[in-house]
């Protein structure tokens, strides 16, 4: 059997992490528009549970690995279009979901599973971007090809969503990570490169 690398872990990870957010934003859609057509709020009830207990733990962690796989590897956060469109659509969607679409949860209006079906939508399309990798480089790309991270900062990017979520319930580590990681990144290239 091949050795895998933990690059490809922290790889399986965000594909686990964001298949399941994707997975949950349809079971949360389907729930809602069967809870709001059949008048049951057991379903809701339910909706809400897995939006509290799992659905925002995932999207937490599926948008921290994107990040992190983004900072770690020769793709940067600003150096493809694709790279930085999803960055742009897993923002965008943790504020939606987080401050518009959880709140509203608990009241019976039609927007709720429409959002959690845009949700899936937006999803499907970084999936594909993923995959696909379309358009070229932004302006802001140098020439000059990024090294990737040492191993070992794969592994700690594994690590931080589950520490979160162990400890906090919440994303503060994750969130610092993102923040900080890129200076100490940039530091070392120009360490490098001056040598």
């Amino acid at each position: 059997m091949a050795r895998v690398s933990k690059r490809h872990l922290l790889v399986w990870f965000h594909a686990l992490t964001s298949i399941g957010w994707m997975t949950l934003a349809l079971c949360l859609a389907t729930l809602l528009i069967f809870g709001r057509s059949h008048g049951d709020r057991s379903a809701v009830l339910m909706a809400q549970v897995l939006d509290k207990q799992l659905l925002q733990h995932l999207g937490t962690a599926s948008a921290f690995t994107g990040f992190m796989l983004s900072a770690l590897t020769p793709w940067g956060y600003f150096r493809y279009w694709w790279v930085l469109t999803k960055a742009v659509i897993s923002v965008s969607q943790l504020y939606v979901g987080a401050f518009l679409l959880s709140p509203q949860l608990d009241h019976e209006t039609w927007p709720r599973p429409v959002g959690a079906l845009l949700m899936v939508s937006a999803l499907a399309f970084q999936a594909w971007l993923s995959i696909e990798k379309p358009w070229r480089q932004t302006p802001w790309s140098t020439k000059r090809k990024l090294p990737s991270a040492p191993g070992w900062l794969y592994l700690a990017a594994i690590a931080v969503p589950v520490i979160d979520y162990v400890l906090f319930k919440a994303p503060p580590l994750s969130l610092l990570v993102v923040l900080i990681y890129p200076f100490f990144r940039s530091r070392a290239l120009r360490r490098a490169a001056a040598a």
